[in-house]
């Protein structure tokens, strides 16, 4: 069954593509893909699929009915875009300025579509289900997935996997680890006012720049003095603004920035310890402040069983590939981590560097891209998965495998 399910998918290949492509020439933002939204659930309407439209804002969900009963696997793609001006030299650059997909989505959402398509075609031989997430806005928080959710994607739901392309890792590869794989990422605004003034006469003025700077440098001492040095954290400054002419001192200064985490006793330290921080400097030098802090995507920590799952069934899927377990996690944040709060599962990269074609900057760059080839072998370890949990035969077979 397998095998007839990996010659459909790469039937189907050329197909995966001129969807990409399309997605790449009219890409939306979070919160704004309407037109996306629609794309994807006319295209599972038309295999037979049973979809719900606007689960939890612009999310598409598709439930494939195996003939038989057995587990629910879940399957997720994000599909919207980044505000990034497509700088490729290729015929499918992004057709709206100052929009374009820079982080692979648009091939996630390909694959996907191509794995429902070959699974609603073999339906009969299933025994259990399979639920199609495709969800809107990952890259902007609070992101879709936790909406989709309280809206009842998962109900019924026994495991959920995601994919994502990495234009950072060779062709061929597929990374995972047990355990936890992205970071927390949160954000924190601050306004410093101070009072302004004539740059000869300090003495008159509260600097906002001055407190600014000595908060800035102070937050570096809560990462390397105040957390456990075996617990990673980061506190980074993104911007940095204040005044319009340099013989005028500011009186308000604006700052933003990130916080990365895995723990939450971490997570809660480091909120406490800016509060009191920003709140010291700035009575030391007579400001006032307005602080918030906006915790985004939890912490994505892939389950042990599900992990251990992904890696047997890479030996059916890419036999060739090259397993790639990671030694520590990323600090980049991923709202997948809504799904594994709530059911158990693994978030995995596929690489898809290729020097050839210039598929070699970085996500979220205007130069990004991928081999295309990748979304291929992601759709392989999709269904080998799907097999796993709604094929018997198959399932007792890898249990009893060695691993990789």
């Amino acid at each position: 069954m397998l095998e007839k399910w990996y010659e459909e998918i790469e039937a189907m290949y050329e197909q995966m593509v001129e969807w990409r492509r399309y997605l790449h020439e009219n890409p939306e933002l979070s919160f704004q893909e309407i037109n996306t939204s629609k794309m994807i659930g006319d295209l599972l309407e038309s295999f037979g699929i049973e979809v719900r439209r606007n689960v939890g804002g612009n999310g598409i969900v598709g439930k494939i009915y195996g003939a038989k009963p057995g587990k629910t696997i879940a399957l997720r793609a994000d599909f919207d875009a980044l505000p990034i001006q497509d700088e490729k030299n290729v015929a499918f650059k992004s057709k709206v300025p100052g929009v374009m997909h820079a982080c692979g989505h648009d091939g996630h959402t390909a694959t996907l579509l191509a794995v429902a398509k070959v699974l609603q075609d073999n339906a009969e031989e299933l025994a259990g289900n399979v639920v199609l997430l495709h969800q809107h806005a990952e890259e902007s928080p609070p992101g879709g997935a936790i909406a989709m959710i309280e809206d009842g994607c998962l109900d019924g739901v026994d495991v959920v996997y995601g994919a994502h392309l990495a234009s950072g890792s060779e062709l061929g590869s597929v990374l995972y680890r047990i355990g936890p794989v992205s970071a927390a990422s949160d954000a924190f605004e601050l306004k410093i006012q101070g009072k302004g003034g004539h740059g000869a006469s300090p003495h008159q003025t509260i600097d906002a720049v001055a407190v600014g700077v000595q908060i800035a440098n102070q937050l570096k001492h809560i990462v390397s003095r105040r957390v456990n040095p075996q617990k990673p954290a980061v506190i980074s400054i993104g911007s940095f603004h204040a005044g319009n002419a340099g013989n005028v001192i500011s009186d308000t200064a604006d700052l933003t920035g990130t916080v990365r985490t895995f723990d939450e006793d971490v997570r809660s330290l480091i909120i406490e310890e800016m509060e009191q921080l920003i709140k010291g400097v700035c009575k030391a030098f007579h400001a006032t402040y307005e602080f918030n802090y906006t915790k985004g995507y939890p912490s994505t920590v892939n389950t042990v069983d599900e992990t251990n799952i992904l890696e047997k069934c890479l030996i059916n899927a890419l036999p060739e590939s090259k397993p790639v377990i990671i030694e520590k996690p990323g600090m980049g944040g991923e709202d997948f981590s809504y799904y594994l709060q709530n059911r158990p599962g693994c978030f995995f990269s596929v690489g898809a560097r290729n020097e050839d074609i210039e598929a070699i900057y970085p996500h979220h760059h205007p130069k990004f891209t991928f081999d295309e080839r990748a979304m291929l072998h992601t759709a392989k370890i999709f269904l080998s998965l799907v097999d796993y949990y709604t094929n018997t035969e198959r399932k007792e077979a890898l249990v009893n495998s060695s691993t990789i």
